[in-house]
Order: structure tokens, then sequence, then C-alpha cells
């Protein structure tokens, strides 16, 4: 999950051997394109002064990157990310238990995809926000 987030916004430090290096800037050229089709929507439906400000903020991006959009989108929709690859997977036990209590008991987000407590409405990870060489 925080892989995807990593390469999603841009910040994946690995790459790879030389074989996958070609594979990666194919995937980095692919991620330039999505995020510059949903710039150029954002700013075609831009209403009511929203279009300015959209340029205003991602003026920045002159090299057409779009790492700011890039980690809007993931803050957006990182959630939708942690279901599509965990809670709609049905009975697959592939994944490790993600919720754990004081006590230390583990437990699997199996509540809408969601540790119980305080905290239910959240991601129950947050390894995407962490840097990757500290993971």
């Amino acid at each position: 999950f925080a892989d995807i987030g990593d390469i999603i916004r841009g910040r994946d430090l690995f790459y790879g051997n030389t074989q996958e290096s070609t594979q990666r800037k194919q995937l980095d050229d692919k991620l330039k394109d999505i995020f510059g089709n949903i710039y150029e929507e954002l700013i075609k439906n831009g209403r009511n002064g929203k279009k300015e400000e959209i340029e205003r903020r991602y003026k920045d991006d002159t090299d057409k990157n779009y790492y700011k959009l890039r980690e809007d989108w993931w803050a957006l929709n990182r959630d939708q990310v942690w279901k599509a690859i965990t809670c709609e997977a049905g009975v697959d036990k592939y994944f490790r238990k993600t919720c754990g209590d004081d006590s230390g008991t583990l437990s699997h987000a199996s509540n809408k995809c969601r540790c119980d407590g305080a905290n239910a409405d959240q991601v129950p990870t947050y390894f995407d926000y962490v840097p990757q060489y500290l993971r």
C-alpha cells in the first residue's frame, strides 16, 4: 500500500535493475499523462473562480510531473486504494492483521475495512507517509 502511494506521488526510491528501469520509465511517463489529463479536466471544468484557483495551486509544476496534484489525489483517494487492495479481496488471507489494541492483540480490519475504536473512520496504516528508506 505504501509503495503504491510512493509510486503515485513520484517518490519511489527503488529504481530496480536495468531491465526494470525501462518499465519504471514507462510507468512514470504514463502517470505524467494520466495526471496531465486530470489537470486539463480540472482546468476545463473549473467554474466560479475555481479555474484560477487550480492554476494558482499548481503553477509551480513547470516540468509537468504534476507532483502536487499527485499528492492531492493520493490524499483524497488513499482510502479507496486501501479498500480496493484489502477489503474487496474477499476471503483472501494474504493480508496481515492491521488493527491492535493497548494489550497488543491484533485483528483484521473487518468492520467496513476499519479498526474498531476512536479511529474507526481511518485507513489503519500510515506507512504511506513514512519515508520509504525508514520502512
